[in-house]
């Protein structure tokens, strides 16, 4: 009898941001539907511990790494030096047949503890710019993946793939009644979601509180989720109850297909995760990108969208209650430019992006000497295709 063949473990390096994480869980899916083992590397981060409950049937281990910040260099290197020594202690115990890191400081240690240790290495860009990481990465890695095709002229590497973003199967366009009554929104009236990402956005926040008075006049039926970031919370919920306004006010929502499903309109920021998920709901948006995001790479992704026609670009200086109050009233009123958006927004979303990925890298895998482990005994059953029923929503206390 022939020995079992042993289950690849594939790491994949996915912490520090939301805009990291799902991509890189949508990934690591789809791996795990192929038969391969999927290790995570999260950062120690709240949103990344918050977010890790959603990763079934998968191993998480955190590494100590820290973002790099103007100042503290000492504690960003000291991170990457604990983030090195616990990579390295994860691959003996088990070497991987391939790592890859979907961008940001989380990916730095096992990559390079990967590239030295001789198991396959591979990256995913999701930005237009494509950020410090990567850049330094792509010297030590087989192939490159990116979301924006201007990003694979930015890569040094003979091998970059045009793959798209990707993303959780749970994002697909449907009907928004089902999803605003689960959060407890009238099902039959419209619903503008506010968000800042995992982290939030006090600028974006500031915005629309100041345009909230006059918008409430001009369309008494709109309803607002705004998920604020974890700072302003509390001041947010205030002033949404002394307007009168309906509105569910949250620092953050793991279920954000339940927010972008209720969505008439989104006013956000341009991280290039959000933008595939809108893309993957066709939801039209007001972009207003963060202007201090390295190399102003939000700035380049919502410009990218906006002269495809698939959003509206609006920098965060001339977000006055005026514009701002136009930007949105024209995406809720003006059918023919919703048409024209939806329809620019499909050519952003790669359907097959994390299919794609797993394909180069399961293909990929070279032989390599992992614990043996029992090939598994049922066939895993086939990704739907269809969006799941809405559950009804049920608030968690992130305090």
């Amino acid at each position: 009898m022939s020995a079992s063949r042993p289950t690849p473990l594939i790491a994949v390096a996915c912490g520090g941001t939301g805009g990291h994480f799902f991509p890189g869980l949508a990934l690591a899916e789809e791996l795990s539907v192929r038969g391969c083992e999927v290790l995570l590397l999260v950062s120690p981060k709240e949103i990344d511990q918050q977010v890790g409950a959603s990763a079934v049937g998968m191993s998480i281990a955190t590494l100590p790494a820290v973002a790099w910040k103007r100042g503290e260099t000492r504690k960003f290197f000291g991170g990457l030096r604990g983030a090195w020594r616990k990579s390295r202690e994860l691959f003996r115990e088990r070497r991987p047949a391939a790592v890859i890191s979907m961008g940001g400081f989380t990916g730095v240690a096992p990559v390079f503890a990967a590239w030295r240790g001789g198991s396959a290495t591979f990256l995913h860009e999701a930005n237009s710019i494509p950020g410090r990481v990567n850049r330094w990465l792509a010297h030590l890695v087989q192939e490159a993946f990116v979301f924006f095709p201007e990003a694979a002229g930015r890569l040094s590497h003979p091998q970059v793939r045009v793959t798209g973003m990707p993303v959780r199967l749970q994002f697909q366009p449907g009907d928004p009644e089902p999803c605003r009554a689960a959060l407890g929104l009238h099902p039959r009236r419209p619903v503008l979601l506010v968000t800042g990402g995992s982290q939030g956005a006090t600028p974006l926040n500031e915005a629309m509180l100041a345009a909230l008075p006059e918008l409430r006049e001009l369309e008494p039926d709109l309803q607002y989720l705004h998920l604020t970031g974890p700072a302003d919370v509390e001041r947010v919920r205030s002033a949404y109850a002394g307007s009168g306004a309906r509105a569910i006010v949250r620092p953050f929502l793991t279920e954000m297909e339940l927010a972008l499903g209720a969505a008439a309109v989104v006013l956000g920021r341009a991280g290039a995760s959000s933008l595939a998920e809108l893309a993957a709901m066709r939801i039209p948006a007001v972009l207003v990108p963060y202007p201090a995001a390295a190399d102003n790479h939000q700035y380049y992704n919502a410009r990218a969208f906006a002269d495809s026609g698939a959003a509206r670009l609006l920098e965060q200086r001339d977000a006055q209650p005026a514009r701002l109050i136009q930007e949105i009233r024209g995406l809720l009123r003006d059918e023919t430019r919703l048409h024209g958006m939806r329809t620019a927004l499909r050519q952003w979303f790669f359907a097959d992006a994390a299919q794609a990925m797993a394909d180069k890298i399961v293909r990929g895998l070279p032989q390599w000497a992992g614990r043996p482990l029992a090939a598994p005994t049922v066939t895993p059953p086939p990704r739907p295709r269809s969006r799941p029923a809405v559950a009804p929503f049920k608030p968690v206390n992130r305090a």
